[in-house]
């Protein structure tokens, strides 16, 4: 069987590091505006005004949001670990001969592909209990962040498995009839033949939804969840909720989230290049 069913562009990423290709001048503009809101908040405040900045309450607050912070990222890893694991079984069971698996993985993975992630998310955190009895009659309590974590994996995990259902059936069927006439097995061919070409296809959009999933998990802050935008709604209500608290807050925030997921966009970009089939 010739390797060279699919052809996988050459292009690389290029001589220069990573962190050059990212395009310095968003990253200037985001902080101009960083900038710009300072200078507002600072504008806001009164000359004789014995009360702390705008500026000086988030610096105040930085490793409270940033912690809040830490916890969107825990929860992103999770879910995405956890949507990945059970996605690939999933569009495993979407491909099967045995409409008994077929269609029962068919409906479960358009029910949660079309279904709004906070519908989903509420429905997760009321109906799943806040604690669970192991077998031995320990008590296990079951945090909301756990629940949230839950709730987020299952669109993500749907989407996966079309990720995964759509990578195969783009392998040229040539690939699937040569391994038979080598004696392979169904299994044996997905195994060693299909899926190794699958992945480098499904990299790129794995990569998307979890910059879809870090981005969507403040929702998780609608019901009490206390991640980085609860954190930040909290800390300036601690600081006496200020107006000009408003704007420093909220884009300390967007930056942040900028930051870590603009490099992620970039770099999904690179790789749709790079692992481009040919025509």
């Amino acid at each position: 069987m010739s390797g060279m069913a699919f052809r996988i562009e050459a292009r690389r990423f290029g001589g220069g590091s990573f962190c050059s290709h990212v395009h310095w001048r968003h990253g200037l503009w985001l902080g101009l505006a960083f900038f710009g809101s300072l200078v507002f908040a600072y504008a806001q405040s009164e000359p004789g005004q014995q009360v702390p900045s705008a500026i000086s309450t988030l610096i105040l607050w930085l490793p409270f949001i940033l912690k809040g912070f830490g916890l969107n990222l825990l929860m992103s890893f999770i879910a995405m670990a956890a949507a990945t694991v059970l996605g690939i079984g999933l569009g495993l069971l979407q491909i099967s001969k045995l409409p008994l698996l077929r269609w029962p993985a068919w409906f479960v993975t358009h029910l949660f592909r079309n279904s709004p992630w906070l519908v989903i998310l509420f429905m997760v955190m009321f109906l799943v209990p806040f604690e669970m009895y192991l077998p031995g009659g320990e008590r296990v309590m079951l945090p909301d962040w756990i629940k949230a974590t839950f709730a987020f994996s299952l669109p993500v995990m749907a989407n996966i498995s079309e990720i995964l259902r759509g990578a195969i059936n783009s392998i040229p069927k040539g690939q699937w009839e040569s391994a038979e006439s080598l004696a392979f097995t169904r299994g044996q061919t997905l195994r060693w033949i299909i899926l190794p070409q699958c992945v480098r296809r499904a990299i790129p959009p794995w990569m998307n939804w979890y910059a879809l999933l870090a981005l969507a998990t403040p929702m998780a802050s609608i019901l009490g969840v206390r991640e980085a935008v609860s954190n930040t709604q909290a800390a300036m209500e601690a600081s006496g909720a200020r107006p000009e608290f408003l704007i420093p807050f909220y884009l300390f925030l967007l930056c942040l989230f900028f930051a870590y997921i603009y490099p992620i966009a970039i770099w999904t970009r690179k790789l749709e290049r790079k692992y481009a089939v040919a025509n």
